[in-house]
């Protein structure tokens, strides 16, 4: 009897607490615009893109010059540094080539103000690091799509869960209304001398077991409303009802295959495509740059003066010949990266089949599934409905009701995950199909 009371008045405050919370409708289209706004998951993947979009934006320093500006001061008697700053500043007179002079200088101060600039003209390495760098942007991209692609089928499944959580909740309060009133009608034929104590405490124990069944399906609706907000990353953790109810679904998706245009699929093929154009970069490395430079220099003893002035333009080919092996290692493991993302594409590819016929037998599972848990429920029902009326006209054991009230209920529930199962698998079908 402890226990009984124990269960019961946890079933009660369970129930209260729920009550307390607050209930919101929510509809699957209001769920996936909210998890397409909010949803942390999709950010991370826009930051992802954010940084490759950075990345190709720096090569753009193969086409683009580099400039620099900068002004300096110094102040010398270095015979080199001091006769070479008045030449810069264009005040070199017949006497400063008196060899006493140029041996031992005065203090000469000297402020340049230079602009310079390189050009690259031929950097071949730098063109496939820019390729490289321009498909992993556009791999990105496609995780975008990706991510949200699987948030869909997310939120397909988690708002199913809700429903099929509330349902089981339905169930479940039918079954403890309908094992109250066969306590409540055992009491009475105990009362009359019908029925043993045992078949009291036999019906006891099953409205025990209900209550117990129907607090962890209220649990789990709490549970899938909980996931719902932390799709939809919203923080306030409300209970959520959903406004339509779980039914079996059709998603015309059964004959379809899987593309290789699929975002996932297509953005490992250019992650591919990445590691080939790198290695090839590093290759290219072994070849001479060719590139231009070019300076204009003002001068003067004077802070931020400029008396004289002066350019000087060039190119330059420049060609690293040995680098202690280390251009051959670099070159070996770039050719190396790229072999196994061939292997990595392939095996995914593969992969993706795989799941595709397993989810398609999962489907037909499902299906087959779903006509027997239809016919088995409607069994179970017209054999309560039959064991009910027998017993209260006293020709039917506890036991046998019990059992047929047990199975009823056991039927709706399994009629209702298999719905969830067979609706599951036709969006699981759905999203390994999408292209």
């Amino acid at each position: 009897m402890k226990i009984t009371y124990f269960l019961v008045v946890s079933f009660l405050l369970l129930s209260i607490s729920i009550q307390a919370q607050e209930l919101v409708p929510i509809t699957k289209t209001e769920v996936l615009s909210k998890v397409s706004e909010n949803n942390t998951s999709i950010k991370i993947s826009e930051e992802e893109f954010n940084q490759a979009k950075a990345d190709f934006r720096q090569t753009n320093a193969v086409f683009l010059p580099n400039i620099t500006a900068s002004h300096t001061g110094i102040a010398t008697t270095n015979p080199l540094m001091a006769f070479g700053s008045k030449l810069n500043q264009e005040i070199v007179t017949q006497a400063d080539f008196n060899p006493a002079l140029l041996n031992d200088p005065s203090q000469i101060e000297n402020f340049a103000t230079k602009l310079e600039i390189q050009q690259p003209l031929i950097n071949l390495d730098g063109m496939y690091q820019r390729k490289a760098a321009k498909s992993k942007m556009e791999a990105m991209s496609l995780k975008i799509t990706r991510t949200q692609d699987y948030l869909v089928f997310e939120v397909e499944k988690a708002y199913m869960q809700l429903q099929l959580a509330y349902k089981a909740v339905e169930v479940l309060e039918k079954a403890l209304k309908a094992a109250y009133a066969n306590k409540k009608l055992a009491d009475n034929s105990f009362k009359q001398g019908y029925l043993q104590r045992a078949d009291v405490l036999n019906v006891e124990v099953r409205v025990t077991e209900v209550q117990n069944q129907l607090q962890t399906a209220k649990s789990n609706v709490q549970n899938a409303s909980n996931y719902l907000s932390f799709l939809m990353n919203d923080e306030t953790y409300v209970v959520y009802t959903p406004t339509d109810s779980l039914t079996v679904s059709t998603f015309g998706m059964m004959d379809q295959s899987i593309s290789e245009n699929r975002s996932d699929i297509k953005a490992m093929q250019l992650v591919s495509n990445a590691y080939e154009a790198m290695s090839k970069a590093d290759k290219m490395a072994f070849l001479p740059k060719l590139n231009a430079f070019g300076s204009y220099e003002l001068y003067d003893d004077q802070i931020l003066q400029a008396d004289a002035n002066g350019y000087l333009i060039g190119a330059q080919l420049s060609w690293d010949l040995f680098q202690g092996s280390k251009r051959f290692g670099k070159a070996q493991k770039s050719k190396a990266e790229f072999e196994k993302s061939k292997l990595e594409y392939k095996q995914y590819v593969s992969q993706s089949h795989l799941e595709l016929n397993k989810a398609k037998r999962a489907f037909a599972d499902a299906e087959n599934k779903l006509e027997l848990t239809t016919l088995a429920l409607q069994q179970s029902e017209e054999s309560l409905r039959i064991r009910t009326n027998r017993f209260k006209e006293g020709l039917e054991k506890t036991s046998d009701l019990l059992l047929a009230e047990t199975q009823y209920a056991q039927k709706q529930l399994e009629y209702y995950q298999t719905i969830f199962e067979y609706n599951y698998a036709q969006a699981y079908l759905q999203f390994l199909t999408k292209k």
